[in-house]
């Protein structure tokens, strides 16, 4: 049977393992969610109700069918953070410190499992990365922690709920999870602008990718070569250009969309920062200040948009991911211009990399337009908020116009995978269904078709 086991297992690709595990981690979730210490007395607790809040928890996004105040102890509190903790930074991180603990060597197919689940696309200096991703993400959700509970303790009669509320807050924002144990999300906090300087940071730190933290570390920090420039990658360069320029872009749409309608009373640094949040949480936090259904509709569709783009590579976040969005649009450029090549940052981009941006637009656009064709033939509900359920899901951002309850049972199964398809990556998710790969040894004649 052992052995049976281990010559499935090494006929899979690191893909395919990824994603078996990935489907372990939602079980494993599903069975300690559902302990009965985790949850509180004469709670309505379905299995439908564990598989979607297991699903959403492992990829951290947010979206659930149950209010998680009033379902889970504080045990089951804490194990759902643990639970968002496998989910942000990855099985393969927390799996490879585990190994290091029981001292396992790192062998070469432990090496392409972790770069496949962190979209790497070399072997060298993998153990090394993923040891800093772990220490740098700890690092900043136990700051964040401590910052935030201190502060919290205005709000709550005992040190104990403060800094419980303060952790909660950090790791779900750390990791972009969007779930809260206030039962109202950041709404408490509309108008304490230091709470959401704060988690907009975290949102941040967590949705920009790991690697550009790596390399800004060692920037800031690793100054032992002395009279050595350091050089960051094309990667970090185009990631952060990217998303900081679709984090302006969403602030000003939504403040120039909403600046008629639900901004129209606001002082101005109410309006800036109702915007700049809501800009900062598609990437995919999915926490609010406000209830997103007074949002207008065409505000509501351009969130959708932006939910759709996601954050970065390698981070904690879904979608198509914003790197996927820059090579899109430089390809668009470049072949309107009649260019062979795309150079960038006194780069040339691979040909490899650019169809793969190409093929994950096309099929993520595929899957979620397939996915509200069949919500909207199982569901009751207006075609633009399951837009945005759809995109929320697949961005696993996990904010919501209030319908996920009201899903039918079809209908969450569809959310449920496009949450699950956001996490393991677009990528990965294709590669399910491909074998390893081979190079062929002939070719037909090539023949031109006529294309527009």
């Amino acid at each position: 049977m052992k052995y049976s086991l281990r010559k499935y297992i090494s006929i899979l690709t690191p893909a395919q393992i990824i994603v078996v595990y990935y489907f372990i981690a939602v079980s494993v979730s599903m069975v300690l969610l559902s302990l009965p210490i985790a949850l509180k007395p004469n709670v309505k607790w379905t299995f439908m109700d564990a598989l979607f809040t297991a699903v959403s928890a492992v990829s951290v996004t947010g979206l659930t069918t149950v209010n998680i105040s009033e379902t889970f102890s504080e045990t089951g509190i804490y194990i759902l953070m643990f639970v968002l903790q496998f989910g942000g930074i990855g099985v393969m991180t927390l799996g490879t410190f585990f190994w290091l603990l029981l001292g396992k060597k790192i062998g070469l197919r432990e090496r392409r499992l972790i770069m496949t689940d962190q979209n790497q696309s070399s072997l060298a200096g993998l153990v090394k990365l993923l040891k800093q991703i772990l220490v740098i993400i700890i690092l900043i959700e136990i700051l964040g922690a401590i910052i935030l509970g201190t502060y919290f303790m205005n709000f709550y009669s005992s040190g104990k709920d403060a800094f419980l509320h303060g952790l909660f807050a950090s790791v779900s924002a750390t990791t972009n999870a969007g779930f809260d144990i206030t039962g109202q999300s950041l709404i408490p906090y509309a108008n304490d602008y230091f709470v959401q300087l704060v988690s907009i940071i975290l949102i941040i730190f967590g949705s920009i990718g790991f690697p550009v933290l790596v390399e800004t570390k060692e920037y800031l920090f690793d100054r032992r070569n002395e009279g050595r420039r350091h050089h960051f990658s094309l990667n970090t360069k185009l990631t952060t250009v990217t998303f900081l320029g679709l984090l302006i872009l969403g602030t000003i749409g939504i403040y120039l969309l909403e600046f008629d309608h639900f901004l129209k009373d606001k002082k101005w640094y109410e309006s800036f920062f109702y915007a700049f949040f809501h800009s900062t949480t598609t990437k995919s936090a999915g926490l609010t200040t406000m209830d997103i259904n007074q949002f207008s509709g065409p505000t509501q569709l351009f969130i959708s948009a932006l939910m759709f783009i996601g954050a970065s590579p390698s981070s904690t976040g879904g979608g198509i991911r914003v790197t996927t969005l820059a090579l899109n649009l430089l390809f668009f450029y470049h072949f309107a211009r009649g260019n062979r090549t795309i150079k960038v940052f006194k780069r040339e981009l691979h040909e490899d990399d650019v169809i793969k941006s190409l093929v994950v637009s096309m099929m993520a656009l595929f899957i979620c337009f397939t996915s509200l064709f069949i919500l909207c033939i199982t569901e009751d509900i207006p075609l633009l908020p399951l837009i945005f359920e759809v995109s929320s899901a697949f961005g696993t951002t996990g904010l919501s116009l209030g319908i996920t309850s009201e899903l039918s049972s079809v209908g969450k199964m569809i959310i449920i995978l496009l949450m699950f398809i956001g996490r393991v990556g677009m990528l990965s998710f294709l590669f399910i269904i491909g074998s390893k790969r081979n190079v062929p040894n002939y070719h037909y004649p090539k023949e031109r078709v006529i294309i527009g």
